[in-house]
């Protein structure tokens, strides 16, 4: 019987990939605002936070984000930040960790959200552009590589400048900053899908979340916008682009 000694490093780092238990991806963030953003990352299911939970991205810049097969979580950019009062603090999308690191916290609403499902090895990926946290900033998710479906998912509009002024969330300026959710504003089970709302036969698009899909047609736009809005692909690491 041949024996197939490992000396390719391409060979070598797939197999120990495989004794490892597991692939690794890469997420790159791309800033194409004309200002610079924050963004921050938090993995769900009690696991272990990415190598960074937050940092700052100047306007054209890019930076990439290692992940292990398995990982699932979110990821948003956070706006209008500064440390003028000696804690770190953004007016849209903060995570209340008073860094720019945001340690395990989540995006405090309204915020665009990108939400991937990484799967083991050769299974699929899932990731959606939720805005059932409402809206703060445009976001493109694009699979680079990878095999299946793996589209390109947007939500491109700038829905702040359609947000109805009960939803505003006003800036510094007078200008709209984000756009929450219903649910956020209001708290309401019809908005919030809880209570006898907490079904998918239940809880259907309002008027407001349609102002919201409207725009974004591939976004989440209420907990149960299933059908429209997940994705998959299988192998693929991913570029996250603000304001594309």
């Amino acid at each position: 019987m041949e024996i197939v000694r490992a000396n390719c490093p391409l060979l070598l780092a797939l197999l120990l990939a495989l004794v490892s238990g597991g692939f690794s991806f890469t997420f790159t963030f791309k800033n194409n605002c004309g200002y610079t953003v924050w963004p921050g990352t938090l993995t769900g299911d009690n696991k272990a936070q990415l190598s960074s939970t937050g940092f700052e991205l100047a306007s054209g810049a890019s930076q990439s984000l290692d992940v292990s097969a398995g990982w699932s979580g979110r990821l948003w950019a956070r706006t209008y930040c500064s440390s003028t009062t000696g804690t770190f603090k953004c007016e849209t999308a903060d995570c209340a960790s008073g860094q720019v690191s945001c340690n395990g916290a989540g995006a405090i609403p309204p915020a665009s959200l990108v939400e991937f499902t990484i799967g083991s090895n050769s299974d699929q990926n899932y990731y959606d552009i939720s805005l059932v946290d409402g809206f703060n900033l445009p976001i493109l998710v694009t699979p680079q590589g990878g095999t299946g479906d793996c589209k390109s998912v947007t939500c491109s509009a700038n829905i702040n400048s359609v947000c109805p002024s009960e939803l505003s969330v006003k800036g510094s300026d007078g200008s709209t900053i984000a756009c929450k959710s219903a649910c956020e504003a209001f708290g309401t089970d019809e908005y919030c899908c809880t209570g006898a709302y907490n079904s998918a036969d239940t809880c259907k698009a309002t008027s407001y979340s349609e102002i919201f899909k409207d725009q974004c047609p591939q976004a989440y736009s209420y907990a149960y916008d299933d059908n429209t809005s997940t994705f998959t692909c299988t192998g693929a690491n991913y570029l996250i682009t603000f304001c594309p």
